[in-house]
């Protein structure tokens, strides 16, 4: 629907965006990007630079697991990480695979492979015990 307007002869169009899963996925990959850069960085940075890799070690480990802050910095690196490399493995599916049933099947094996996941991780993450490791 175009209405050109008769002083200027310009036409002006109302586009309407559509909120379908491709964009917010797009827009996913983007964010995710960003927080991931962040987070890797500091990961390595707190991990092989200021602290000595020799010195990880299980202990070093449930050390710094002591800390909710530790341990939801590596659940948000995980939460971040998981999806949005599975999210580019169905990117990549999609482009090979033209089936739409065979699609919408493996993308539902891989977000229940996510949530899973992330399930998981998370329990583990918070449910970690590091009174035995301790000296």
């Amino acid at each position: 629907m175009a209405a050109i307007t008769e002083k200027t002869g310009i036409t002006r169009r109302k586009v309407h965006i559509q909120g379908n899963f491709e964009r917010r996925a797009f827009l996913f990959m983007r964010l995710s990007g960003i927080a991931l850069l962040i987070l890797a960085v500091g990961h390595m940075l707190i991990q092989h630079v200021l602290n000595s890799s020799t010195n990880l070690t299980i202990m070093f480990v449930a050390e710094q697991w002591n800390s909710w802050g530790w341990k939801l910095f590596d659940f948000l690196l995980l939460a971040f990480t998981i999806p949005h490399g599975i999210n580019g493995l169905r990117n990549i599916l999609e482009d090979y695979i033209h089936n739409k049933t065979a699609m919408k099947f493996i993308n539902l094996l891989l977000l229940i492979f996510v949530v899973a996941t992330l399930l998981w991780a998370g329990y583990a993450i918070i449910n970690f015990d590091s009174t035995p490791f301790m000296n």
